[in-house]
């Protein structure tokens, strides 16, 4: 009787402890590490990807956590980077060559050619749904929490290469959160933040930036930062873009302002990928207090 009591009391003061932290309504800091991903059985993990009819190479490198420069590569691909359904892609890199991890010089961005349709059906199998091939569901505004303004004290670090894992996130961008992470198939595979069209949308944690542009059916304007060898952020929907494709980029950094290309509200998409699985990004961001 006395343990069930003591048990009992534990679990109530954990209880209060908890809702004393979901009462809180603005970003504090945190630091996050790559081993706090709980499940990999999501992850895209084989060497090899094979091409879906409506894929494009950006869409590959997206699902697969690449750079789709490496990924053209890897299959020695030049531009446009036509892919064909039923074509077998490597996504890894071959052992005669290392993905480079050195910091190039900015190159022209040049648009994904989209597959070619006169390939037979039959050798084409039905593409499974992901999240880059449609556009993500509408989230009714909610009022859910309020975000604060990202902080504007940005120390711009010189970056040259990924580290083994990233140092901390902060929040993308200032705005109502209306659209939370959902597990479902067709469920939502980030946040949405709702703010003033033109605000800022920054870099939530240092590194490269590896897309930028409106290739991705159902992202609108997007822009694609690889942190590490394995983690991803992507900032969709955005007004204007402000960085270019192999740009270094610093926690803080402006990379877009927000905008509603591709949806029909203002408002910010944000996604954290692992390996190519989506994550729910509220468990990396600092939490709401």
């Amino acid at each position: 009787m006395h343990r069930h009591r003591f048990y009992l009391t534990l679990f109530l003061y954990v209880s209060v402890l908890l809702g004393g932290c979901a009462g809180r309504t603005a970003p504090a800091p945190v630091i996050l590490l790559n081993s706090q991903v709980s499940d990999g059985s999501e992850e895209y993990t084989k060497k090899t990807y094979k091409v879906q009819r409506g894929d494009t190479l950006y869409a590959v490198a997206w699902y697969t956590g690449n750079d789709y420069r490496d990924l053209a590569k890897y299959n020695q691909l030049s531009a446009p980077y036509t892919i064909f359904p039923g074509q077998i892609l490597k996504v890894s890199p071959p052992a005669n060559l290392a993905t480079d991890h050195t910091k190039p010089k900015p190159q022209t961005k040049r648009s994904a050619g989209p597959t070619s349709p006169n390939v037979d059906k039959s050798l084409v199998d039905r593409p499974t749904p992901q999240a880059y091939r449609k556009c993500e569901k509408v989230v009714k505004p909610q009022n859910v929490s309020s975000v604060k303004k990202p902080s504007t004290n940005v120390k711009k670090r010189v970056l040259n290469s990924f580290p083994d894992k990233v140092q901390r996130w902060i929040w993308p961008a200032e705005g109502k959160l209306v659209g939370t992470f959902s597990k479902s198939e067709s469920g939502n595979k980030g946040i949405d933040i709702a703010g003033a069209k033109g605000s800022k949308v920054v870099a939530a944690a240092d590194g490269k930036v590896v897309y930028s542009g409106s290739a991705l059916r159902g992202y609108g304007n997007l822009v694609i930062i690889k942190h590490t060898d394995t983690f991803l952020s992507a900032y969709a929907y955005n007004d204007t873009i402000l960085v270019k494709e192999r740009e270094w980029v610093s926690a803080g950094q402006q990379i877009a302002t927000m905008g509603d290309s591709g949806t029909n509200s203002v408002k910010l998409h944000f996604e954290v990928r692992y390996r190519g699985k989506s994550l729910d990004p509220m468990k990396y961001l600092p939490v709401l207090k």
